[in-house]
């Protein structure tokens, strides 16, 4: 991993991206601290262009977005439309919203949905990626629905966005699901946990919690990985500082000379 494939997921930072002006400044912040790339999500409202403007300003790459579960499932042609507008072909589903989890039937329709819009953004040059929560690794039959997604969906349709913090919460392995997903993820969300002084599962900077990354980045490599995105849900303190943090023990540690 080279530390210009090493993003900052703007999720991290967004109570302070409400408005273009703010979007400007932290993304000025951003850069000042090193990333040189970004996955954009949750920013308040801002025209493309003005988007675009702000990064190239900044010499800052938007290497993936997040874009709401609806509008993937049901208006790709959107997706489409605004990724273009982003200079950007990669693109996660977020997060299972108003999906029954425990219903087979359920299920078996919504994994259905997802290759089709992902075959429909594939066919426009639109890569589409699984964003994990702990939550898809509930078990329906002895089979996890995370299991099912990447077997009933095609390569070509649906890859992998791995959060390595939602994995080690569910009790499954981040290292064991790089080497699973080989080929099919592109994009890897280094995020660290950590037990807190009450005991209790926490968000931590990269570095500050307990998970060994040095396997799961070189399993991702070998897998084709692109992109390494920092997130962090929730920050101690400022998130700039928690941000820059993460960077500099990625750059110190984790990343090659």
């Amino acid at each position: 991993m080279k530390i210009n494939q090493v993003a900052l997921q703007t999720f991290t930072i967004r109570e302070s991206i409400k408005n273009p002006a703010d979007i400007a400044s932290s993304l000025k912040k951003v850069r000042e601290i090193g990333y040189s790339a970004i996955q954009a999500s949750m920013m308040g409202p801002i025209d493309e262009d003005e988007l675009v403007k702000i990064v190239d300003g900044e010499g800052i790459t938007i290497c993936a977005t997040h874009e709401p579960a609806e509008s993937i499932l049901n208006e790709p042609e959107k997706v489409i439309e605004r990724l273009g507008k982003l200079n950007c072909s990669l693109t996660a589903y977020p997060f299972p919203k108003d999906v029954d989890l425990t219903s087979k039937e359920f299920i078996d329709d919504w994994i259905k949905k997802l290759n089709s819009a992902g075959r429909i953004l594939a066919e426009a040059g639109i890569t589409l990626a699984y964003h994990n929560h702990q939550r898809e690794f509930l078990q329906l039959d002895g089979k996890t629905v995370y299991e099912r997604i990447f077997e009933e969906t095609d390569p070509r349709w649906m890859q992998a966005e791995i959060d390595t913090y939602w994995i080690q919460y569910a009790g499954a392995s981040p290292l064991e699901w790089c080497e699973r997903l080989a080929g099919r993820l592109p994009i890897l969300h280094l995020k660290d946990y950590r037990i807190s002084a009450d005991m209790k599962p926490e968000f931590a900077e990269i570095g500050n919690g307990n998970i060994n990354f040095k396997p799961i980045i070189a399993a991702a490599e070998k897998g084709g990985c692109r992109w390494f995105v920092v997130e962090q849900d929730v920050c101690p303190g400022d998130p700039f500082e928690s941000a820059r943090q993460s960077f500099e023990y990625i750059r110190d540690h984790l990343c090659e000379n």
